[in-house]
């Protein structure tokens, strides 16, 4: 087996995002028709749910990409992106298409780099909510002659709303194109929360941004870590999300020697169910109120810059604090991982870890690993 030529399709699994402003009402119904999210059980009913609720929020959302625009100069995302199809230079693009696309490029440049030479790898991009479908990417992955896959979901930290979606549909498409006859082998990345690799990547971006402000501002910053929120239905049901969002923070905190005061909010609700508390926006106005006036922003559950971290982050929490007569000093953002090289080889070790029993019988994993860190 170490020995066999291996033909490795990696699949980096995100949520995408509207390309235009034609497909942000298809976007959103893609999104609150998964059951993993919005629990009706599927079906009709939520299928006119979905369709009612893309249908009223479709414009007020897709002026919200409009202000985040991913691709005002053409388009940067994958292949299959109907931009770059039509050679369309959008106005309303998601950033997550294009940065996601940086990330696939990086990865398979760095695992080209680093396997070994019975095996070659291929990245590809699978979006849970517009291009590119499950269904496209598999058939890639036939054209190319994948043998081996490994899915690596771009979320860190396991939730069944988004690794477990991600990988239910995923299932569910290539039983319905292959049945029992699925022509490579599957790994799945369950999470990676605690890799010393990601750790390092979110505290170099913190470092980037408190080593661009003025040391008067830097000492009396605070760290709001925020992560998109989830149901308290989901926690008590076991979804391991918000424990391991924690650990993420106290990992990165105790790499930083707790040196800066941190907090941990949770954004993004949809829905009337309760949801993980406190609120992100909520937490910031309570730390005004004690007179506290400069954040830095910490999206810990986004590894990829897209509408919760550049317009909600970045724009509609400044705009709400300052209509509501609140007065800060500083209020950063954190750039998100996207393609950081420390990311990047984060989830190439995630891969390794998956078929280092391929791996020629002579190349040891200890080996192996001193390469790539190399």
């Amino acid at each position: 087996m170490p020995d066999q030529k291996i033909k490795l399709g990696v699949v980096l699994m995100n949520l995408g995002g509207p390309t235009g402003e034609d497909y942000v009402r298809p976007f959103l119904y893609n999104l609150f028709r998964d059951e993993d999210i919005i629990k009706m059980g599927g079906g009709k009913l939520q299928d006119v749910f979905a369709n009612v609720i893309a249908k009223f929020r479709a414009p007020s959302v897709a002026e919200d990409y409009e202000e985040i625009n991913g691709c005002p100069k053409g388009c940067t995302g994958n292949k299959h992106c109907p931009n770059r199809k039509n050679s369309v230079v959008s106005t309303c693009c998601s950033p997550i298409n294009g940065l996601t696309e940086q990330q696939r490029r990086s990865l398979e440049k760095h695992l080209k780099k680093v396997l070994p030479g019975n095996v070659e790898a291929n990245v590809y991009t699978c979006m849970r909510y517009f291009v590119p479908f499950a269904e496209t990417t598999m058939q890639d992955m036939v054209d190319d002659g994948i043998t081996h896959a490994v899915m690596v979901p771009l979320y860190p930290q396991f939730s069944w709303t988004t690794t477990g979606s991600s990988f239910r549909d995923w299932e569910t498409k290539r039983k319905k194109k292959f049945g029992d006859d699925t022509p490579w082998k599957e790994f799945h990345v369950k999470n990676y929360y605690l890799n010393p690799d990601y750790l390092e990547a979110m505290n170099a971006r913190i470092d980037e941004e408190l080593d661009a402000m003025d040391e008067e501002t830097r000492n009396k910053t605070h760290l709001i870590f925020s992560a998109h929120g989830t149901p308290l239905l989901e926690v008590k049901s076991g979804d391991p999300y918000t424990a391991e969002i924690k650990e993420t923070m106290e990992a990165i905190m105790e790499m930083r020697n707790y040196k800066e005061p941190y907090w941990l909010g949770y954004q993004s609700k949809v829905g009337p169910q309760k949801w993980t508390q406190p609120n992100t926006a909520e937490l910031v106005e309570r730390h005004l109120e004690y007179g506290i006036k400069n954040f830095l922003m910490v999206p810990i559950a986004f590894v990829t810059d897209h509408i919760e971290t550049l317009y909600e982050l970045g724009i509609e929490l400044k705009e709400d604090l300052e209509e509501e007569g609140y007065e800060f000093e500083n209020l950063a953002v954190m750039k998100g991982l996207n393609d950081h090289p420390s990311y990047i080889k984060a989830l190439s070790d995630e891969v390794i870890n998956k078929i280092d029993h391929l791996l020629p019988e002579q190349q040891s994993k200890t080996d192996f690993k001193d390469k790539v860190t190399a």
